[in-house]
């Protein structure tokens, strides 16, 4: 369980490290000026997250180094590739979100399994911690989808 747990804080470690050199680029991108901003809060978000990784690693007496997340760099190529493809303007925001929430999902899914390997190996503190995380992935998640549907989907269609 050890070794598992180890594995998952690098894992998670390595997708939060990718993912904040992918979302500036992703950010200039867009022409939407609240999914700019979505993504400039996120990234001070995930700032944090790595904050919590590294004293979660601490606290388990590993580095957080060690692991690459292959998940997360395939996401982040295949949203380079996407983007390769199109020309700014609302598709391609579409499109960004519909990368970014990819990342999301993938860290949703590897934060919610952090969070239950430390609940039932007793690491009632590092739970927490993965935890907080975890809310804010959703909240970023649920973010987006709501401007993707309040505008940047709508714009999309009509141009």
């Amino acid at each position: 369980m050890d070794d598992l747990m180890e594995h998952t804080i690098q894992d998670l470690y390595s997708a939060e490290k990718q993912a904040l050199e992918a979302m500036p680029q992703l950010a200039q991108r867009v022409q939407s000026e609240q999914l700019r901003e979505a993504f400039q809060v996120h990234q001070r978000e995930t700032e944090g997250q790595v904050v919590r990784l590294e004293q979660i690693a601490r606290q388990l007496g590993i580095d957080p180094d060690g692991e690459t997340c292959m998940a997360m760099q395939g996401l982040v190529e295949e949203s380079q590739d996407l983007l390769a493809q199109l020309e700014d303007g609302p598709v391609a925001d579409a499109a960004i979100i519909g990368a970014a929430q990819k990342m999301e999902h993938y860290e949703i899914a590897s934060y919610g399994t952090a969070r239950t390997l430390a609940q039932q190996a007793g690491h009632t503190q590092i739970a927490n911690l993965l935890e907080t995380t975890l809310r804010e992935e959703k909240a970023a998640d649920e973010k987006l989808t709501y401007i993707a549907t309040d505008s940047v989907n709508q714009k999309a269609v009509q141009s």
